[in-house]
């Protein structure tokens, strides 16, 4: 019961390679509202039994609960699955946004192996840049779980060029994480000149605009508690600006007979081999819809009538609050 209409997508040179597509987990583990364990791990066996090889958590999802989640999910067949994870978000705690520093690494891989039920990591992310520590020695401690057998490639997220060259010099990086959709794709599009250079691939996270790029998000659907609401692209002010770019999706979906969230994800998978969007859900319907993307092929003229009618700077307010901006493409 596969969805493969496109080849695997290598993860830099690390040897490793992904199906077009992966799997962001965040949200079954309450990023965006409580979530149903049971219905978790539904949506996590329904996208392994479709072909989907990468599942993206980190160590602040859900507190660890997400990596817990993986393993159950996939302890009998660990070795069909490729497990990505991220550590140093600390999202504000103690008064630090991120903590990169080599006792913090060592100390993190510990305890995401230990809810991983795994002796391997396969793809170990720095979630977040800390500046108080040199990039170049958080890559070193980083290299050292590599050569204990730990980990077996290495990643960053939210990463600018030139912090991505300072760390790619220490080791390999086999692949960058950072938002990436048609909505916000200026800083994509400037650090993928590196990452091409360097060959790395670039994970894709958002690349749905947080649900916003399938039309499903409307004034007044988000609850209290979904954490969506802190971002500026869903104020009341700016939502419905950006919900008239995404008529030029759903113009296309209408005219192919497929879904916009679908389009969405087929423009970004022709933008490059190297590029494997993460769309998240904890929908079992939405799951097998995001899948569907893999065997859609958009021609030119629709992926050129895309970028030009939701150009790089069209969407109405940041990625994350001001705030927190001033923390990412570090």
């Amino acid at each position: 019961m596969t969805e493969h209409k496109r080849p695997p997508r290598a993860i830099g040179g690390s040897g490793l390679a992904s199906f077009p597509l992966g799997l962001g987990c965040a949200s079954l583990s309450g990023s965006y509202g409580p979530s149903d364990e049971g219905n978790a791990l539904r949506v996590l066996e329904e996208a392994r039994a479709r072909g989907v090889t990468m599942f993206d958590t980190s160590d602040k999802y859900g507190d660890g609960h997400n990596e817990e989640l993986l393993a159950r999910a996939f302890g009998p067949v660990r070795n069909s699955v490729l497990i990505a994870s991220k550590f140093g978000n600390m999202a504000g705690r103690d008064g630090k946004v991120a903590d990169n520093s080599p006792a913090t690494i060592t100390a993190s891989c510990e305890a995401s192996l230990k809810r991983l039920k795994s002796d391997v990591i396969d793809l170990y992310y720095i979630h977040r840049i800390d500046p108080a520590v040199a990039i170049e020695d958080t890559i070193g401690a980083m290299s050292r779980l590599i050569e204990q057998g730990k980990v077996r490639a290495l990643g960053i997220c939210e990463v600018n060029p030139t912090t991505l060259r300072r760390a790619h010099a220490v080791h390999p990086i086999a692949a960058i994480q950072s938002e990436y959709s048609i909505l916000y794709r200026a800083e994509a599009e400037d650090v993928l000149q590196t990452t091409r250079e360097l060959g790395v691939a670039f994970v894709a996270y958002a690349p749905l605009g947080r649900g916003l790029l399938t039309g499903a998000v409307q004034p007044g659907s988000l609850t209290d508690k979904d954490e969506r609401l802190r971002h500026p692209r869903f104020s009341a002010e700016n939502l419905p600006k950006n919900l008239e770019l995404v008529q030029a999706i759903q113009q296309v979906a209408a005219q192919r007979g497929v879904k916009a969230g679908q389009v969405s994800l087929a423009w970004l998978l022709a933008q490059g081999e190297d590029i494997i969007p993460i769309p998240g859900t904890k929908t079992l319907s939405r799951q097998i819809e995001n899948l569907g993307a893999a065997a859609i092929v958009l021609s030119d003229e629709e992926i050129g009538f895309i970028a030009s009618s939701i150009p790089p700077d069209a969407a109405a307010g940041l990625r994350y609050r001001a705030e927190h901006m001033k923390n990412m493409y570090l």
